[in-house]
């Protein structure tokens, strides 16, 4: 199979066509999904025990599959957080994946793991986190957000013999990404949700341990705060929520998978006061710091408490812990053993870019959250349910039911001009369906914006 041979390098040379053409396409084809049945019916049986061959397998990749996919990167892909990863990286990507190495330990990947830690370091110091702090790139946020919990509980556990017997709490808000809520299951932990979606301040959280009985007050370990909502874009009162924590002596937490890019803006970097206390932060370079997926990084204030909470122990693995192996290990910080080295792409973009390129970046999806807010108070027929934050914009067509807004959705997908998905904003005591943009990629362009806002008509 591993046989270097003529067919091979015509494929090779495919590939790179694909590519090429791929990358510098900047508009490509908005992909539209179908239901397994009608896949199979276009490309029929795929795996064989003889194989179909590269030609076949890639002619069909090209002509029907990945045009059942939506391109992360399209300028009129505003849903969910979506994501631009610079040509570069996407390049790197494809050299990472070359050049086969694993990135758990040191003694295997020394210069794949010395070239993100590079990056990291730049992470780290737009926390403002103190020296001694650093983190580990991960396969996201949710493997982030754990890796954390893992890190805080046993930290907790550490400091009284008796709490290994309590099923330990974490307070967030409503707001908090779904992945803290189903995190907190995997490592049975309780989770205790303040009722908003707005910003979590101290008075809250003092309001909410307020109303706890003392045993429940006592299996309380750890607060995630969140810099940047998903849904919405709004960053906590970090300020308040460290102080807090402080007091009560537990972990502090900081969910900034999504506006975690943010912190290079300087436009809105003071919103982030309070970060640098954190214990552990969560940022996500595949999200807003233009990196492919899957990249997710966790940052930790003491990264010697995350090596004791996950260091694998086996006898194969005790050559790494020889003399001549010492470096970094990554595999020791976080949930994973094995892992690619997937802060490379991050750290090659950065160093072709430059930090400025990536505020630019950064600021311009900022910029256009903003004029989006200007274009939707200039229209009569729209309204912003809220003032708009980093890059998410929340909105309202007047009149429209939440089948309106869903039909609307399919409408612009199918036609191959835009993605922009509703979502539930809580109005009152009421949930009430609204459209929401969210601007990462810098290549959308006003008129993108008035295009689709246009469509609503």
């Amino acid at each position: 199979m591993h046989n270097i041979d003529i067919d091979l390098v015509e494929m090779t040379l495919d590939v790179t066509k694909y590519v090429i053409n791929r990358i510098t396409n900047t508009n490509p084809v908005l992909g539209m999904p179908k239901k397994e049945e009608e896949l199979k019916k276009l490309v029929g049986e795929t795996i064989t025990p003889e194989g179909i061959g590269g030609e076949v397998a890639f002619e069909k990749w090209k002509e029907v599959l990945v045009k059942a996919t939506v391109p992360i990167d399209h300028p009129r892909h505003l849903a969910f957080v979506p994501a631009s990863p610079t040509r570069s990286a996407i390049m790197f990507d494809l050299i990472t994946s070359a050049s086969c190495i694993h990135g758990a330990y040191w003694m295997e990947g020394a210069g794949g793991i010395f070239a993100e830690n590079e990056a990291m370091r730049w992470l780290v110091s737009l926390t403002g986190m103190p020296k001694g702090a650093f983190g580990v790139f991960t396969s996201g946020g949710t493997a982030a957000n754990l890796s954390a919990m893992v890190t805080a509980r046993e930290h907790w556990r550490s400091l009284d013999k008796n709490h290994d017997a309590l099923k330990g709490l974490i307070i967030t808000s409503v707001g908090a990404h779904s992945s803290v809520k189903s995190m907190a299951k995997v490592i049975d932990a309780e989770i205790l949700l303040v009722p908003t979606e707005d910003v979590l301040t101290y008075d809250k959280l003092r309001e909410t341990i307020e109303g706890l009985d003392a045993f429940t007050r006592k299996r309380l370990f750890a607060v995630v705060a969140t810099g940047g909502t998903t849904n919405a874009g709004i960053i906590d009162d970090l300020d308040g929520v460290a102080r807090f924590c402080e007091e009560e002596n537990v972990w502090f937490h900081v969910d900034a998978a999504y506006g975690g890019g943010a912190l290079a803006a300087d436009s809105v970097r003071h919103l982030f006061n309070g970060i640098e206390k954190a214990d552990s932060i969560t940022i996500d370079p595949h999200k807003w710091l233009f990196s492919p997926y899957d990249c997710g990084a966790i940052l930790y204030k003491h990264p010697e408490l995350a090596k004791k909470a996950h260091a694998q122990e086996g006898s194969y693995l005790d050559i790494f812990k020889d003399e001549g192996a010492q470096g970094f290990n990554p595999a020791e910080y976080q949930i994973q053993l094995t892992r690619r080295v997937r802060g490379l792409p991050l750290w090659f973009s950065l160093a072709m870019h430059g930090t400025n390129r990536y505020k630019e970046a950064i600021e311009r999806g900022i910029e256009l959250a903003k004029i989006a807010g200007d274009m939707i108070r200039s229209n009569s027929e729209l309204e912003l349910v809220r003032e708009p934050s980093l890059s998410c914009v929340l909105f309202r067509k007047i009149g429209w039911t939440p089948e309106d807004y869903k039909e609307w959705t399919y409408e612009n997908q199918r036609d191959g001009f835009a993605l922009v998905t509703p979502t539930k904003w809580k109005t009152g005591e009421t949930y009430e369906t609204v459209s929401r943009f969210c601007f990462i990629n810098p290549d959308t362009t006003e008129e993108d914006i008035a295009a689709i806002l246009a469509s609503m008509n």
